[in-house]
């Protein structure tokens, strides 16, 4: 058929196979650099005398993650957990650490982490998946939750740069409409992240409607319906090698 060999077709179907692999590549990796972090962090907590300890490098929804979900220590003191979390902290690879029993997080000791390397990690999350809004709404979609906590987690290592939040529409319905819905949207994404510790003063929004199409697309297509994040240094927080564990 003559729309088979439309340039929109090819660039779309070029899209999906990229989102393909992309998720194909995912699942075959993930479990593997999940299972080897979990057992270095075994053998870590041991030797730091933090046995009961168990860190689960899985999200909610069980995908495979290098931001660990540490339980089992409710009995240790403070300094033991501080321990705990400062030797997984250090293994190469290792993202924000979460304690199951309060807020405390836990950066990699390794060298500071550069804020390109942030706005890469988020890229990766939003490669294959799309923080969603309900039709015609600035209201996050409850099946992007998961997706919010680990766009979250990515930017946790870098604060103290500015991050810059961007919403975008496709260029359907009219323009003035499209930047408000737009800016109502990376708002609502910046509220989010708020919500799950990324500080208010180092979060900038804006809306650009369908001024900025995805290059290749259709302007009308969905994938311009999207939020980018933009991580920008400027005098970064001094890294410590772990935050100091909050109350339980």
């Amino acid at each position: 058929m003559a729309f088979l060999r439309t340039p929109y077709f090819a660039v779309a179907l070029g899209a999906l196979l990229v989102v393909a692999l992309a998720i194909v590549a995912g699942r075959i990796t993930g479990p593997a650099m999940a299972q080897r972090l979990s057992a270095q962090a075994e053998e870590v907590i041991a030797e730091v005398g933090g046995e009961p300890v168990v860190a689960r490098f899985a999200s909610g929804s069980g995908l495979p993650s290098r931001h660990p979900l540490l339980s089992g220590g409710e009995g240790l003191g403070e300094g033991t957990r501080a321990k705990v979390a400062k030797a997984v902290a250090a293994i190469p690879g290792v993202g924000g650490i979460r304690w199951a029993d309060g807020t405390a997080l836990a950066e990699s000791a390794a060298a500071p982490i550069h804020p390109l390397h942030c706005q890469n990690e988020v890229e990766a999350l939003l490669r294959a998946r799309t923080i969603r809004f309900e039709e015609s709404s600035a209201r996050i979609d409850a099946a992007s939750t998961e997706l919010v906590n680990e766009v979250a987690s990515a930017l946790r290592p870098c604060l103290g740069s500015i991050i810059a939040i961007t919403g975008h529409t496709d260029s359907s319905g009219p323009e003035p409409g499209n930047l408000a819905l737009s800016g109502e949207r990376a708002e609502a994404v910046r509220q989010a992240l708020i919500e799950r510790g990324i500080p208010d003063d180092g979060l900038r929004v804006r809306g650009v409607g369908s001024q900025e199409p995805v290059a290749g697309l259709d302007p009308t297509g969905p994938a311009n319906r999207r939020i980018e994040f933009s991580v920008i240094a400027t005098e970064p927080i001094k890294p410590t090698p772990v935050d100091t564990p909050g109350p339980r």
